[in-house]
């Protein structure tokens, strides 16, 4: 099989000849730089900076090459512009904090602030405020919140989307050309298109405008779902209806190369609980997921994908339900996520991307045989019947030991070798 046979042999819930694996191909299932550097450098693979293709957590854009040597099954489709606003382009020459040679986007500029933190600028423009954040002895940024005082006569909910627009001319060709670029990629493509993520708490500051207005303050929102909910409908409405277009707009461009939508990014989930009510979901979030997986299943052949880091258990159902067709990162350490309990209730359902490895505790801090221990269980479980793709629990941070990220990748080919 190739690895897009094997991948969608997984998504439509049949066992293949092994299990795939994803790494690299979106912003919650990469690797950071360090880490890339190191495996590269394991696999004798040739010596050269690692390009931030993602620069919020700093993630390392994974080559062909070491895609190859990591046996993964996946690529990504490249976003137009990356979280800050700005498009990879012109790379260049970069010098980490923690001394890592680097290549990134002629218009990812920083400055250093009088305590030492690296400040990093909206669409690269360093006349307007920072937006990024990297305190010292950090290995990626933190969004800095800039929210405006907020005058409840005056909110206005078009602040709230001035992010989400029509696709644009010079968009529409960016994506011909990822297009084109995919078109004979034997590994299974995933991508975005903007507007589909309602309220995605990452989203929310709005990192790459330079002066977002709105509500921008990550407390606020939340604050917001219960205080202003009829404001965050009609942000979500006019989203949606945005999203729906651009869908229509780029669906001939893409309907080829494409296999994955990655839809949303909203975490409902916390490490012990939840960021609302199973109601507050249903009422807030779920008719627009259910009306942008509606349209790509009535219009493509692509499968949805929805991201929700926590204890998610009780609201996959839900997910389910609102169309979505793969769940991930599966953070099996989180309260009530245990993998046999997820497999029976929902593995028919639902593909689980994710949940190979715990990235809190045993892939940082475990020894290389406790991580394959790890591994193997996790595979045993989540692939029987298949629907599931192996990932870690969302990226692979930062000075992982490289010896246990190998330990992964081995226990992954061991397994499909039985």
């Amino acid at each position: 099989m190739t690895p897009k046979e094997r991948t969608l042999e997984a998504l439509n819930h049949r066992e293949a000849d092994g299990i795939p694996t994803d790494f690299g191909s979106t912003a919650v299932t990469g690797m950071h730089v360090t880490c890339v550097a190191a495996l590269r450098e394991h696999y004798g693979l040739e010596k050269r900076p690692v390009k931030v293709c993602e620069p919020y957590q700093m993630l390392g854009e994974i080559d062909g090459d070491l895609l190859d040597a990591l046996g993964v099954d996946t690529v990504g489709l490249a976003a137009p512009a990356t979280l800050f606003g700005f498009p990879n382009e012109n790379w260049t020459p970069f010098r980490a904090p923690w001394g890592q040679e680097l290549l990134v986007s002629e218009h990812f500029r920083t400055t250093v602030d009088d305590k030492g933190d690296l400040l990093l600028y909206p669409q690269g423009d360093t006349t307007a405020p920072p937006s990024g954040r990297m305190p010292v002895g950090g290995y990626f940024f933190d969004a800095i919140i800039r929210q405006d005082p907020i005058d409840e006569e005056r909110l206005d909910f078009r602040d709230n989307i001035e992010e989400f627009q029509p696709v644009s001319t010079r968009e529409i060709e960016h994506y011909r050309q990822e297009a084109e670029r995919l078109a004979d990629s034997d590994r299974a493509v995933i991508g975005s298109i903007g507007g589909t993520a309602f309220g995605d708490i990452a989203l929310v500051p709005a990192p790459f405008l330079k002066h977002p207005r709105g509500i921008r303050d990550v407390e606020e929102w939340y604050v917001s779902t219960v205080t202003r909910r009829d404001y965050l409908h009609d942000v979500f409405a006019a989203q949606c209806e945005i999203a729906l277009r651009n869908l229509d707009a780029l669906r001939d461009i893409l309907a080829d190369p494409l296999d994955i939508l990655f839809v949303c990014g909203t975490d409902f989930g916390t490490q012990t609980s939840s960021f609302c009510s199973a109601d507050t979901y249903n009422d807030l979030y779920a008719p627009y997921y259910r009306s942008i997986n509606d349209w790509v299943h009535a219009n493509t052949d692509w499968k949805t994908f929805k991201h929700s880091c926590g204890a998610v258990a009780d609201f996959i159902a839900l997910f389910i339900d609102a169309g979505f067709d793969i769940i991930n990162p599966v953070q099996c350490s989180a309260a009530g996520m245990h993998p046999e309990s997820l497999k029976k209730r929902y593995g028919d359902r639902i593909v689980f991307w994710g949940g190979g490895v715990d990235t809190q505790r045993v892939l940082p801090f475990g020894t290389p045989a406790q991580v394959r221990q790890q591994v193997l269980e996790r595979c045993a479980v989540f692939s029987y019947n298949g629907g599931f793709v192996f990932n870690s629990i969302h990226n692979v941070q930062a000075r992982t030991p490289v010896a246990n990220i190998v330990a992964m990748i081995d226990a992954v080919r061991e397994f499909n070798a039985r």
